[in-house]
């Protein structure tokens, strides 16, 4: 009998597609969203690739709240909580941030534990397990954790990894038969199902709109979205993924690679993307005195760090793709969706 699978925050770009994969591999889905306005987006979004067949339905519910929750877990198998807040600019709340990410986690834990489920899979990141400056020469794994107290780190970084954190200490205090997996992604690109909700897909849409001027010496591990679900879902089923954190990061690609694999794959379609190389000292100057947002992406200037996916091959056979299929197809589709 097909298993029921709950995806937490399913208007997201990745949680999109982990409907689709699960949708695709025969499971009953449902999934949570804060309104019910949002359904009918969500429904179209995924069907464009996978048949339903009356085997997806919504639950209405917040990760700051704790109303709906005990229904959205009710009578289900898994949850793939893939729901979080997204960083984007030096946020005025990071305590907000900080709580959301930490406290909704908690909440599906809870609701999860309470109700039987038998695994939550959470998406975390490759920043939970990376030193604190990329600066670092070497090669990390999922047996370090980043330090949350370090003062330099952006609120999108602590938060993910406290509440990853809080996630693996409220387990250890439970003890019950619920198990628990993280996954730890890099940088997500890849197709869009639709233009409401892109995440970190807004880099290329801006490449390709001409919106970004030149290319900062920022070097990403990307991985596709479509091979994260795929990760999930071997999470999901493996019984060795219980109680492992798997790194799911991809080929390392600076953004000056990226910028000439559209113009190179897409040809005219790609003629507004720059190929310009920012300068460090721009960007620093930029980013201290004419747009905080950039404030964020200093730290990774120059990046040496690079994450392992060797335990993730081992126990789950899983396999990314390569990062130039990946920025291309992601580039058609924005193309394809009108969204440049």
């Amino acid at each position: 009998m097909p298993e029921t699978v709950l995806v937490t925050g399913g208007s997201g770009y990745v949680a999109g597609w982990c409907i689709v994969e699960l949708l695709q591999r025969g499971h009953h889905v449902r999934t949570t969203v804060r309104s019910r306005e949002k359904e009918q987006a969500v429904r179209e979004a995924v069907t464009t690739r996978a048949e339903a067949d009356g085997r997806l339905e919504f639950a209405i519910a917040d990760l700051t709240s704790d109303e709906g929750w005990g229904t959205a877990v009710k009578g289900v198998d898994h949850v793939l909580h893939v729901a979080s807040p997204l960083g984007g600019g030096v946020s005025d709340d990071a305590d907000a941030m900080i709580a959301t990410a930490r406290d909704g986690a908690l909440r599906v834990l809870r609701a999860a534990t309470t109700a039987g489920v038998r695994r939550v899979v959470m998406t975390s990141a490759a920043n939970t397990a990376s030193p604190s400056s990329y600066t670092e020469e070497g090669v990390t794994d999922e047996t370090l954790w980043t330090d949350p107290e370090d003062p330099t780190l952006i609120p999108y970084r602590r938060s993910k990894t406290l509440a990853e954190r809080a996630a693996w200490d409220f387990m250890a205090a439970y003890g019950g038969p619920t198990e628990l997996t993280t996954i730890l992604p890099g940088a997500v690109f890849g197709p869009i199902l639709a233009t409401g909700t892109i995440g970190s897909v807004g880099i290329v849409q801006r490449m390709l709109s001409g919106t970004m001027p030149g290319v900062p010496r920022i070097g990403l591990e990307i991985v596709d979205v479509r091979d994260l679900a795929d990760i999930h879902i071997r999470a999901m089923t493996s019984p060795r993924a219980a109680g492992e954190r798997f790194l799911a990061t991809g080929e390392f690609t600076w953004m000056l690679d990226m910028a000439r694999t559209l113009r190179e794959e897409l040809g005219p379609d790609a003629d507004r993307v720059s190929t310009r190389k920012i300068p460090d000292l721009a960007v620093r100057l930029a980013a201290r005195f004419r747009d905080s947002s950039l404030r964020e992406i200093v730290p990774a200037l120059g990046r040496r760090n690079r994450h392992s996916t060797a335990k993730a091959h081992r126990i789950l056979g899983w396999q990314p793709r390569p990062a130039r299929e990946t920025v291309t197809d992601c580039g058609r589709s924005l193309l394809a969706h009108g969204a440049v």
